[in-house]
């Protein structure tokens, strides 16, 4: 498949952030809201960390984004400072926030076990956690190192899927690795049996996106394994590095290749399966230096084989994908073949971990719909993202919208410090919400109350 694939292939600063009211708009998806809400459209959607708040809703589409604007883009990252005593995850009305762990070294990535232990990939120190249960003060009843020595792990699953899997699979940043497993286990019962090797990483501007998401299909006969790009933008044809890079890898369960499963994703560092409908999704970091408000990050279902532009093209529209200009003019012959994605995200958000909501805790129109944790932007000069975002679906689908679920993780208007930086969602089995913070070095616990 990749011989194949490689033999193929061979303005100004947008500054308005207050809320015109002329770009106010009906949401299409508001029958699922309680009550009907509203949603930012066109230059009214693009925003930064001051206006982010509990409720709001943005809608961005490819009719939306600017001309590339190179010299808008500048080295912006936060401070990270010690959460002050009176800051506090603020979410919507009717939810309560608890800080459920902290002291933590580096959380990352979380998912639940089917047992309902949750797990944890603490990835600068190459451990795996579990913390067992919530005690009447909030904080876990247990808490265990299941795995130590492993390298940047991030990605988390269980095999076979169901309620009673007998592997941990973990996606270290060179290569997949399973652990014998048996539900309750706070320890692993034997040593890790490596299954496959995938491209290594470190930190971008030195080894390429590290992080290693996994997902096995609905049937199990898949593991796909997502792979970052090496650079910003390099052509593949000409970097070697990026080989089987900014692509969704699939094997199968016993760590054999079998092919390309989608290509020019740049970076999805979150994937997750829709229960409803059975697709893969990815939470994607697109790519940098192209302006303020391009190019957007994105959350989208991936098409089997699909094209998603990098780098040579990003966002597919009525006439294709958009060229990249450092890479004007090639392949031209792909250019019609790039995926649009489902939901556009403000651009350089550093969108990490979602998941699909099917509990009850929370109010039934929160069904069905998405969380996603937005890890805020370092390179775009009105700070924008650190907060988790609901993702509003109809039937499995997206309605293209986005809506600011939990904020507040900022120190002031939200353009300086910052004392919190989301990654990890998960949902519990009694269905509310669970979301890691490597600024805080904590794990926060959503719940609703309806008060």
């Amino acid at each position: 498949m990749m011989n194949h694939k490689r033999l193929l292939i061979a303005s100004a600063i947008l500054a308005a952030f207050s809320i015109p009211a002329a770009l106010i708009a009906l949401s299409p998806g508001a029958a699922k809201s309680t009550p009907a809400q509203t949603v930012l459209t066109g230059q009214a959607a693009f925003t930064d960390a001051a206006h982010e708040a509990p409720g709001v809703r943005r809608h961005l589409t490819v009719a939306d984004l600017p001309a590339p604007a190179p010299d808008q883009s500048v080295d912006n990252g936060p401070d990270v400072v010690a959460r002050p005593a009176n800051a506090w995850p603020i979410a919507p009305k009717g939810f309560k926030v608890e800080l459920y762990a902290t002291d933590l070294d580096n959380p990352r990535l979380i998912r639940f076990a089917p047992n309902g232990d949750l797990f944890l990939a603490e990835s600068a120190s190459g451990k795996i956690k579990v913390f067992r249960g919530v005690g009447p003060d909030g904080k876990p009843k247990q808490v265990s190192v299941f795995a130590t020595g492993l390298e940047q792990p991030f990605g988390i699953a269980f095999y076979p899927t169901g309620s009673d899997p007998q592997w941990v699979y973990i996606g270290d940043t060179g290569e997949v690795l399973r652990f014998p497993y048996r539900n309750g286990d706070l320890v692993a019962r034997g040593a890790a049996q490596h299954l496959a090797d995938v491209p290594s990483g470190g930190r971008l501007r030195g080894g390429g996106h590290w992080t290693r998401d996994l997902a096995f299909s609905p049937d199990g006969s898949k593991l796909l394994v997502s792979v970052g790009s090496h650079s910003n933008v390099d052509d593949s044809d000409t970097h070697p590095e990026e080989f089987h890079r900014a692509n969704v890898l699939e094997f199968t369960p016993e760590g054999k290749f079998l092919e390309i499963y989608a290509w020019g994703i740049r970076n999805c560092v979150g994937e997750t399966i829709n229960p409803t409908t059975g697709q893969l999704w990815c939470s994607t970091n697109e790519r940098d230096a192209l302006g303020n408000n391009l190019v957007p990050d994105y959350i989208t279902h991936v098409e089997e084989h699909g094209f998603y532009g990098w780098p040579w093209f990003y966002m597919g529209g009525p006439s294709g994908g958009h060229w990249d200009p450092r890479h004007q003019g090639k392949h031209p012959e792909l250019q019609s073949k790039v995926l649009t994605p489902d939901i556009l995200l403000e651009p350089h958000f550093a969108s990490l971990e979602m998941t699909f909501y099917e509990g009850s805790q929370f109010p039934p129109e929160y069904k069905g719909d998405a969380f996603a944790a937005e890890h805020g932007s370092w390179n775009r000069a009105q700070r924008a993202g650190y907060e988790v975002i609901r993702l509003p679906m109809h039937d499995g689908h997206a309605t293209g919208e986005y809506e600011d679920f939990l904020t507040g993780f900022t120190v002031g208007n939200g353009d300086g410090d910052v004392w919190g930086r989301p990654v990890g969602v998960a949902v519990a089995p009694d269905g509310s919400l669970f979301v890691s913070d490597d600024g805080s070095r904590s794990i926060w616990h959503v719940i609703y109350t309806g008060k």
